[in-house]
């Protein structure tokens, strides 16, 4: 393939004249271009330069570019085109040097023929793009920041795109009549690990200010799915529309703030926690709840002022503090219309929704049509079979053999210290390698600074629990520090290194994976809910125990390190899973 070329003009229309006399395919030939000034940037591609340039002039959204950049290539194709816009899209966004002001509607992952060798052409033009200035950091960089990882410009899988499509329909009312407000429903989006449930909830929150924000049809350039939403009914709808993300763990939470600051037409207030939605004065017309088995039903919460808000929302919402009202009846009693995006696997504590009203839930969207289901796996390289054999090995049922998965590194370590020297040189190489672990030590040195404190020592190796739980892997300390499941879960690593802690051992007289709640040190996760008269027992936790080490070997995009504390666990560990050796 010849290389592209990359064309700089003032964003001139009779500089623009001039240069098509000169290069017909300025004219008529699929192209992508770029225009921007020192804040801002829009991508684009189309058949006709000129005409396109020309309709852009024209828009009072647009006046204030000064630069465009036309890339040309003689083999470009419609499709080709439209997957670089995509691509550039999402990178420009992830590097922050301009304000992309792109809608998220014309993302594309579609394919076409050779697209693997036109992708190399992409490269070479990233590359030129970097010599001009215009981006600022290498792809690998960009990829593992925040923005890009959370970032609603990622081209969708077919399900998110169905489920996306199938859930604004069932929000907004039939095309041929002009709504007067959205229709009432739950809906529901079960997910496993790494099938982008945020991914989604992001995505929707973007593109249904698209719709409110869109002044001109040129807002979707390219074929989409979602063109049909761009009408003005839904905008004068969608304009008046009162929309939040409920996240409910922390650490997630305020990394997806920082993402929001980043992206027109949202802003860090529309993420909420199911206590800022309890307290809200305002009424809802939408709330998209991520991860919302981690909801809490009436239990004592971690702090005293949790507790008492706990009870002054309900007092306020339902006249009474119920023993069954939980946070999920806030988000229902302060929303028109709620999506519940959520994994029942994925509940790590007694505190969380029940199993019983999460299969409920999914009971009544099925009954009412809206539930949808995501299955492709988007995080994991070993794929959704290395997703199911790890439950399978947690769960005594996998076939005692050891597996390999292609183009994905999992194996047990004899050494802690050879495993935690592999993640930092996995660190070192490709970023995003931490070493996290069950909680199966006690968390001694919450809240001090001394950096001689620790909490886990494993064969002399001393090691201290992450010392923030607010955005923890992207902490300057989080590679010499061990991440508990609640500052992983919801996040991608590129490798993890993952400590089954002594919680779990190996019942050698039973053949079989056991749980000691002697060594489970989650003082939320293990303690009884006396409000409701409720005692855990061993079997109960295991369930949970279980469920935090499938999330935890499960955060890894290239491999997961694996290394067990007791003996026995370890020896029957490695007849599933191959030797670092």
């Amino acid at each position: 393939m010849t290389f592209s070329r990359i064309k700089f003009f003032k964003f001139d229309l009779e500089v623009l004249d001039v240069a098509s006399d000169k290069e017909i395919r300025l004219k008529n030939w699929p192209i992508v271009y770029i225009l921007n000034d020192k804040r801002d940037i829009y991508i684009g591609e189309t058949c006709s330069a000129i005409s396109r340039m020309t309709s852009h002039k024209s828009s009072m959204q647009k006046t204030h570019f000064r630069e465009v950049r036309i890339i040309l290539d003689d083999k470009f194709n419609k499709s080709a085109c439209h997957d670089l816009e995509s691509h550039l899209i999402k990178y420009f966004h992830a590097d922050g040097k301009f304000r992309v002001l792109n809608g998220n509607a014309g993302i594309s992952d579609s394919d076409y023929f050779d697209r693997s060798t036109y992708r190399k052409s992409f490269e070479y033009i990233f590359e030129r793009l970097k010599v001009e200035r215009l981006i600022t950091r290498s792809i690998p960089e960009l990829e593992n920041t925040n923005i890009f990882k959370y970032s609603p410009f990622k081209a969708l899988s077919l399900d998110q795109a169905d489920a996306i499509k199938g859930i604004v329909r069932i929000l907004l009312p039939p095309r041929n009549r002009v709504p007067n407000k959205l229709a009432s429903q739950t809906i529901v989006v079960q997910g496993g690990p790494g099938t982008g449930k945020t991914i989604v909830a992001v995505f929707l929150m973007k593109l249904i200010r698209d719709i409110a924000l869109n002044s001109e049809s040129e807002t979707l350039e390219t074929d989409s799915i979602f063109s049909d939403f761009f009408q003005p009914g839904y905008k004068n709808v969608f304009m008046k529309w009162k929309i939040g993300l409920v996240i409910p763990q922390q650490s997630l939470r305020q990394t997806i703030q920082k993402v929001f600051k980043s992206i027109p037409g949202l802003n860090k207030e529309m993420i909420l926690s199911p206590f800022d939605v309890g307290k809200s004065a305002a009424r809802y017309n939408l709330l998209i709840v991520d991860e919302a088995h981690r909801l809490k039903i009436r239990s004592n919460m971690s702090s005293a002022g949790q507790n008492r808000s706990f009870w002054e929302i309900n007092q306020r919402l339902f006249k009474g503090d119920a023993d069954d009202i939980t946070q999920l009846d806030w988000i229902i009693a302060q929303s028109d219309s709620q999506i519940l995006l959520l994994d029942s696997a994925q509940s790590v504590m007694p505190a969380d929704l029940t199993l019983k009203a999460i299969r409920d839930l999914q009971k009544q969207a099925r009954n009412d049509k809206t539930y949808f289901s995501l299955k492709s796996q988007l995080r994991v390289r070993g794929g959704e079979e290395y997703i199911t054999y790890i439950s399978q090995v947690l769960e005594g049922n996998a076939e005692t053999k050891i597996k390999h998965f292609k183009d994905y590194d999992c194996c047990i370590f004899d050494s802690i210290h050879e495993m935690r020297k592999a993640i930092k040189k996995r660190n070192q190489e490709k970023g995003l390698a931490r070493v996290v672990a069950g909680y199966a030590w006690p968390w001694a040195t919450r809240g001090k600074s001394d950096p001689a404190l620790y909490d886990i020592e494993i064969d002399g190796l001393k090691l201290s629990w992450n010392r923030t739980d607010k955005d923890w892997i992207n902490s300057l300390t989080s590679i010499d520090e061990v991440g508990s499941i609640h500052t992983v879960q919801g996040y991608d690593l590129n490798y993890c290194g993952v400590i089954v802690g002594p919680d779990l051992k190996f019942d050698i007289a039973s053949q079989s994976i056991v749980f000691n709640r002697d060594n489970y040190y989650d003082k939320k996760g293990r303690e009884n809910n006396r409000r409701l008269g409720i005692k855990y027992t061993d079997d109960q936790l295991f369930v949970y125990v279980k469920q935090i080490y499938r999330v935890l070997l499960t955060r890894a995009i290239y491999g997961t390190y694996i290394y067990v504390c007791d003996p026995a666990l370890k020896k029957y560990l490695s007849k599933f899973f191959p030797s670092s050796e």
